[in-house]
């Protein structure tokens, strides 16, 4: 692969200031806004004992190095353990504008460093979370005077009143499968699901799992429709798909999770937060096995955030990809036209 052209090279760094200018402006309204609704504004540590333990996120590993004292840390794929520990300190209505970093990333849409936009409310419904979600996209927007953002033909006008669905009345509609019949009580139909997977078009291999499948159909059939002409809340994801997310009390085989989509891209992933220490250390523990499984690495899990969460009030928090937002509303080509100093890839 040829080496890019580099960041600084003046004519290059000249079409992509005015990208970066309207992100900076952006990043000031949303600080602005949050401020408003009284959120506190952290900064919680990147170095950390456990990067997350998400099945398929890699981490980038490093030392921690002092007199007499050598250990493994890793930087953070997410700041939510972190801040989860604040809610269990205390803290109420967080927010926090944070540089996170994910290996084996990078495309039109992703990058090694990039900056998550998290919030949380103490003792909050989940709903709430989306209509916060939907007022950041429409303040990004309006602060750079966006009316339609577009992206690969499709087109959305982030301020129109959202679509709604739950994931099983998305699966029905755009990829006719009904995902609650491949939910029987018994636990995930991996070998129905197969079948109806491949009977629509969709590869399989032998060793994908129920999640596998349940995440090809998902971005090959469904996602290309969510977020046409405004955007998209898809709630009610599996439970076997929500590692960090509560149970819903009427059925427990989905989940308080749901995301927002605008032009076919996912902008923001939230939950209603499970608190059970015993039930999410078991969680983790599953994502980790899987991860040994496929990629023979795992990550540790941290166990003071498995404390923590014994002194967690009820909450709910939702992750925005502050860049993948910026790049939408302002119409840049890529994420790293709206990136200050993208990681260099090729020296």
């Amino acid at each position: 692969m040829p080496p890019r052209t580099p960041f600084w090279t003046p004519s290059l760094h000249a079409e992509r200031r005015p990208f970066l200018l309207e992100r900076a402006a952006i990043t000031r309204a949303l600080r602005d806004h949050f401020a408003d609704l009284e959120f506190v504004e952290v900064e919680t540590a990147a170095l950390q004992v456990s990067p997350g333990n998400e099945t398929h996120v890699h981490a980038f590993r490093t030392e921690l190095v002092q007199p007499g004292y050598r250990d493994r840390r890793f930087l953070r794929t997410s700041p939510e353990f972190a801040c989860k520990k604040l809610l269990a300190a205390g803290e109420r209505r967080i927010v926090e504008f944070a540089r996170c970093f994910r290996n084996s990333e990078r495309g039109p849409f992703h990058h090694p460093e990039f900056t998550m936009l998290e919030w949380y409310r103490a003792h909050g419904r989940y709903e709430m979370l989306m209509d916060d979600c939907l007022s950041v996209i429409a303040r990004a927007a309006d602060t750079v005077g966006t009316r339609n953002v577009s992206w690969r033909e499709r087109v959305a006008d982030p301020s129109a009143p959202p679509e709604r669905l739950t994931v099983a009345d998305a699966f029905q509609i755009h990829a006719g499968i009904d995902l609650m019949d491949m939910l029987p009580p018994a636990g995930p139909d991996y070998q129905r699901f197969a079948i109806k997977a491949i009977d629509i078009g969709v590869h399989i291999t032998s060793d994908d799992t129920w999640g596998d499948i349940f995440s090809k159909v998902l971005s090959e059939k469904v996602e290309p429709y969510l977020g046409l002409g405004r955007p998209t809340i898809l709630d009610e994801y599996p439970t076997e798909m929500s590692a960090l997310a509560r149970p819903k009390a009427d059925d427990p085989r989905v989940s308080e999770r749901f995301e927002i989509y605008l032009c076919g891209v996912e902008l923001a992933n939230g939950f209603g937060e499970l608190n059970d220490a015993v039930e999410q250390r078991r969680r983790l523990a599953a994502q980790m096995a899987e991860k040994d499984r496929i990629y023979k690495e795992r990550y540790p899990i941290d166990e003071d955030f498995i404390n923590a969460l014994r002194s967690m009030p009820a909450a709910c928090g939702v992750a925005l990809g502050l860049d993948r937002l910026v790049m939408l509303v302002t119409g840049a080509p890529s994420i790293e036209h709206v990136m200050w100093t993208p990681v260099a890839e090729v020296l």
